[in-house]
């Protein structure tokens, strides 16, 4: 993205803001390729079936960001951490309403083994996934929220500092240990509480 394209997105959030409904459909006009990138990485291995769409994803996200009215984000990384919040819910609601078991059956699978635990894990579902990440926010919220910002949000190392007011290098040995520890939880190699190192 330009800068011009940035600075764009930074005065459509201040309008938004303050208030202006339509800032927001301009700056969704810049960032909704973005929101169907992300969205298109999630659904990417989906089980035959499946019925949620990159674009519906995109669109739910839109629609929550409109009811939510105002809300505060002082540039385009904090608005994509704010989308990859909106994002999760959706998938995990989605799941919920899809009926699907905790474990096993036909639950929605997530390509973790790409992404966020690389070639150990098979993939998981979006609950597991979800109720594990709760866990390791009890234990250590920033890390928990590096996962959200890198996983669910598609925000790089240097974005997810940024959005969390740390440095680079503390993001990313947060989200190795988030990704060993989650690894382990979903492998069932470990107990949900407890046992994070920082």
């Amino acid at each position: 993205m330009t800068v011009e394209g940035r600075h764009d997105i930074s005065a459509l959030l201040a309008a938004w803001n303050n208030g202006d409904g339509e800032a927001l459909s301009h700056l969704m006009s810049l960032v909704y390729p973005e929101l169907r990138r992300i969205a298109r990485q999630h659904l990417g291995r989906r089980p035959a079936g499946e019925t949620l769409e990159s674009a519906a994803l995109a669109n739910e996200a839109y629609l929550k960001l409109v009811r939510a009215g105002g809300v505060r984000c002082e540039n385009r990384v904090h608005f994509l951490a704010l989308c990859s919040q909106i994002i999760r819910r959706i998938l995990v609601d989605h799941a919920r309403s899809r009926g699907y078991a905790k474990r096993g059956g036909d639950a929605v699978r997530v390509p973790l083994d790409d992404v966020l635990l690389a070639a150990r894990a098979r993939g998981i579902e979006v609950l597991a996934l979800d109720e594990a990440l709760e866990s390791l926010s009890k234990i250590d919220a920033r890390k928990g929220r590096v996962v959200e910002l890198r996983y669910f949000g598609g925000l790089s190392v240097e974005e997810t500092a940024e959005v969390l007011g740390i440095s680079p290098e503390t993001a990313a040995r947060d989200w190795k240990t988030a990704k060993a520890w989650l690894f382990a939880v979903l492998a069932g190699e470990q107990d949900r509480p407890g046992g994070l190192s920082h």
